[in-house]
């Protein structure tokens, strides 16, 4: 059965890469995927599969995404109303997040309660921005999650990033990271999952997670 991926082009994020890993996940799986970078309202609601990347700050993202007329009522329409399977990545994850506090302070679309704060590593020779390859480390519930539980010990992905998201319900943390702090790296609940690191540019690794996103039936 053919299935659409919407992935939102609202100013923010590496919309030909994700499009491109996407579309070879989704050969590698045998799924019949179409694959669609859009900004429309009405595709996006009407999408099996949304995917929101997100690149810079948590603020001008919010503003790109409420720029576009009806794209963030389209948004809940397929993620929160019809259940479709949701994938945030980077900023897109953030936006999941109750709140951000990277210049000033933003709402956020409250999916998952938590705020995403500067990272403050204790080691103080660590540079921020995070930027490289770190190991996933899952939680006991990301080891049971049909997405996140692909991941294997040992497997690294790549981060770029200088805020995290600090979680008030741990019951969503579903991988981290050390970076002199843990870090959160992956969050799921219900229809919903995001990724602080880019999975579209995680080679072996993201390709993995992304093949198990489009084949999540939650």
């Amino acid at each position: 059965m053919s299935e659409t991926v919407a992935i939102i082009d609202y100013g923010s994020g590496n919309l030909r890469s994700a499009e491109k890993a996407l579309a070879r996940a989704g050969v590698e799986a045998g799924l019949d995927s179409r694959i669609i970078v859009t900004d429309k309202p009405d595709v996006v609601a009407s999408a099996d599969r949304v995917v929101l990347p997100g690149v810079g700050a948590f603020g001008d993202c919010r503003r790109g995404l409420l720029a576009i007329d009806g794209l963030k009522e389209a948004i809940r329409e397929a993620v929160r109303v019809k259940g479709q399977p949701f994938l945030g990545i980077c900023v897109g994850m953030h936006l999941m997040a109750r709140e951000g506090h990277e210049h000033g302070t933003h709402q956020g679309m409250g999916w998952i309660d938590g705020v995403v704060e500067k990272m403050e590593p204790a080691d103080g020779s660590l540079k921020i921005p995070h930027m490289g390859w770190n190991e996933i480390e899952l939680t006991d519930a990301g080891r049971a999650h049909p997405v996140a539980g692909v991941i294997e010990p040992g497997d690294h992905a790549y981060f770029v990033h200088s805020y995290h998201m600090a979680l008030a319900d741990k019951s969503a943390l579903l991988a981290t990271t050390d970076y002199g702090m843990a870090v959160t790296a992956i969050v799921g609940e219900g229809n919903i999952i995001g990724t602080q690191f880019h999975p579209e540019k995680s080679q072996k690794v993201g390709l993995k997670l992304l093949r198990a996103f489009l084949e999540w039936r939650p």
